[in-house]
């Protein structure tokens, strides 16, 4: 009689602290109670610091045609270059000096991405990749001219 009434005492309070510590977190698993308190420390930053982002396409090959079209609140610069052969993606037009004009010239590289695999030469109607960016009349306000630089030449107007 007294096996019945002391075996819940004993097998409710063993099943208790055998499901608590299935949960990593709770204050009856055993498993963390000699444990240091606390937070873990976490390095938020790497110890060497972050890498730069930097920009591993090439710029073309030729800056064939440089165009400003009107739109509103300000133009669209549209350049026109060629790759020195079929392929070629990923283009734009990416900003010199944080995109500040130096002596009232807005300088930007054409950028393109080289493709994964051998490609043909084909001819240059075929190789023709244009970009475009949009300037506000604010940006324009003290620019001059737009410069846009390719690998062999460079090519520069007023806006």
């Amino acid at each position: 009689m007294q096996m019945r009434l002391t075996a819940p005492f004993i097998l409710i309070p063993t099943l208790v602290l055998s499901l608590s510590a299935c949960s990593g977190n709770a204050s009856l698993n055993p498993t963390t109670w000699f444990a240091p308190s606390g937070p873990k420390k976490v390095a938020l930053i790497p110890v060497g610091g972050f890498e730069q982002d930097l920009d591993r396409r090439y710029l073309i090959d030729q800056v064939t045609r440089v165009e400003t079209l009107k739109s509103p609140g300000g133009v669209i610069v549209r350049a026109t270059g060629l790759p020195p052969r079929l392929g070629y993606w990923d283009a734009s037009l990416e900003a010199l000096n944080e995109g500040e004009p130096e002596d009232g010239v807005l300088t930007y590289e054409f950028r393109i991405s080289e493709p994964r695999e051998h490609t043909n030469s084909g001819r240059p109607q075929q190789r023709e990749i244009h970009v475009g960016k949009f300037l506000s009349h604010n940006t324009l306000r003290e620019v001059k001219s737009i410069r846009i630089i390719g690998t062999r030449n460079s090519k520069t107007l007023r806006p």
